[in-house]
Order: C-alpha cells, then sequence, then structure tokens
C-alpha cells in the first residue's frame, strides 16, 4: 500500500510529458502514471503543443487552474534535445509563468547538462535509459514542492509585465511572439492572425478564447473578426460606415472597423478604462 499523504497529494497531481520521440514519450508516461502520486498524465511531442496545452487550449482543467492563479499542470517532464524549441528554451519560457509548475529534465545527453538545466531553474534531472526507482524519486521531488506551496495564489493588484508568448511557426521553424508587440488579432475561422508592428502570424486559436484570455491584458473585441490592444488605441472616429478605431499613429497607423454591438461598451472603456493592469505592459 502506499503511502499516506496529504489531502492535496492523494487527490494526485496532475503532469506533463514532453518528448519528441514516440517510444520515449510512451515509456515516461507509463512510468508517471504508475506512481501513486500521479493522478492526470497530459503528453506533447514538442515544446510548442506544450506551450498550447499549458495555456489551457485544449483542457479546461489546465485553463481552471490557470485562472485559480495555480501552475497549469504541478510538473513537467520534458526532454532537452527537441526541434525547434529545446528543452531548456522550454524552461526560460516556463519561468514567465506567474506561477509556474516543477520542472523536471528527462533526457539521453551527458550529465554535464545537469548543470544547464539547474541554472534554468529545473527541479531533477533524469537520464535515459529511465528507469522506475529514478523516475519515482523525482516523483518524490515534486510532490514535496508541491506542498510546499500554498493551495490558493492571492489575486494580484497588477500585472507590472506582459511575459505571456505566444509559439508559431514560421517556415519550419518556432518563433515566440511576446504578447505584448501585439497591436491586434483578426479571426481567421478557427484560426486567429496576430498583427504586431513586424507582421503577422497565424496561430490556431479562435479568437472567442483570446479575447478571454487577454481581457486583463486590455485586449478588447471592436468586431466580430477584431480584438485590439486598447492601449495601442489612439483615435475612435465616426466614418460613413459606422465606427472605426486607429491603431497607432503616423505611417504604422491602421484602421479597423468597430461593430454597432460593441460600440458603446469601447466608448466606456476608452472613458473609464479598468483597474486591471493593462497600462502597456
Amino acid at each position: 500500500m502506499p503511502d499516506t499523504v496529504s489531502t492535496q497529494e492523494s487527490a494526485g497531481l496532475l503532469v506533463l510529458a514532453v518528448d519528441d520521440e514516440a517510444p520515449g514519450l510512451s515509456e515516461i508516461k507509463y512510468l508517471l502514471e504508475s506512481s501513486p502520486h500521479i493522478r492526470r498524465v497530459l503528453t506533447a511531442f514538442d515544446a510548442a503543443e506544450a506551450l498550447r496545452i499549458l495555456r489551457g487550449d485544449y483542457d479546461v482543467e489546465v485553463m481552471d487552474r490557470t485562472k485559480a492563479g495555480l501552475p497549469p499542470v504541478d510538473a513537467v517532464f520534458a526532454d532537452i534535445n527537441m526541434p525547434g524549441l529545446s528543452g531548456t528554451d522550454l524552461a526560460r519560457v516556463l519561468n514567465a509563468f506567474r506561477a509556474p509548475p516543477a520542472l523536471v529534465f528527462v533526457t539521453g545527453v551527458e550529465h554535464s547538462e545537469a548543470v544547464v538545466a539547474f541554472e534554468v531553474g529545473a527541479l531533477d534531472f533524469v537520464t535515459k535509459p529511465i528507469n522506475d526507482d529514478r523516475v519515482n524519486k523525482a516523483i518524490e521531488r515534486v510532490v514535496q514542492r508541491v506542498g510546499s506551496v500554498p493551495a490558493t495564489v492571492p489575486e494580484p493588484v497588477a500585472e507590472p509585465q506582459d511575459e505571456e508568448v505566444i509559439p508559431v511557426e514560421l517556415g519550419g521553424t518556432i518563433k515566440l511572439v511576446p504578447r505584448a508587440s501585439v497591436r491586434y488579432v483578426e479571426a481567421q475561422g478557427d484560426y486567429a492572425r496576430l498583427h504586431t508592428a513586424e507582421g503577422s502570424h497565424l496561430v490556431r486559436i479562435p479568437l472567442a478564447q483570446l479575447e478571454e484570455r487577454w481581457e486583463s491584458a486590455g485586449f478588447v473585441r471592436i468586431h466580430r473578426s477584431y480584438l485590439v490592444s486598447l492601449p495601442l488605441v489612439s483615435e475612435l472616429r465616426m466614418t460613413s460606415n459606422g465606427y472605426a478605431v486607429i491603431i497607432g499613429t503616423g505611417t504604422d497607423a491602421k484602421e479597423l472597423p468597430v461593430s454597432r454591438r460593441h460600440t458603446r461598451e469601447l466608448k466606456e472603456r476608452i472613458v473609464r478604462p479598468p483597474k486591471s493592469g493593462w497600462s502597456g505592459g
């Protein structure tokens, strides 16, 4: 019988396993699910997919945990050498989370890489070929870490810095686009096009989901097809077809239509900005 653990541990941990090789991913998933401390294991084949999962794109539980101020998952078990974003790249993004999950690297690289792993905040380092004893020791460290943090996180007064990044694929490579660089978002079916000063990027996420997630960062819906960064709105003007907003100034200015149903709310937001910390990121 497993040892008695606290109420939080008895509920079981939610973890994410990341490995670009199917056999390795299956093996770590099996070992994690064999632990009495693990309640559920999510999987991803690369760091970009892992970030989409951690944003709550595919999973209601992950999104609910994030909204409650908790880490999206309790721990991430990730390979280091992956195409596109490496495990250390993923670690640096996790460190920017308001409530980062514990990170354990599971990889076939030499032990010298452990130094790099711990420099980016890894809790533990497990080398391949892995065995259940070593994985269980890593799980125990995660259990200790989860038990040492409060079950709930106080609501922050303000977010002084907008650190969310969005992974986008560009010609076989993956680029991290900071949310703070996004001027407006355009709906394109089940996709959304992020417009920045440097160009635009297509991501597979509905505009309605971005609207809900980015509201606290100052993004507002002005039309069924557009979501804009309110701090970048320089003008609200009347046109022959109704109202429109101007994003930016000078040669970089962009005019976007405002639908009738969103006009009143937009005017109120411009005149009386909300208290949420959206003043520029």
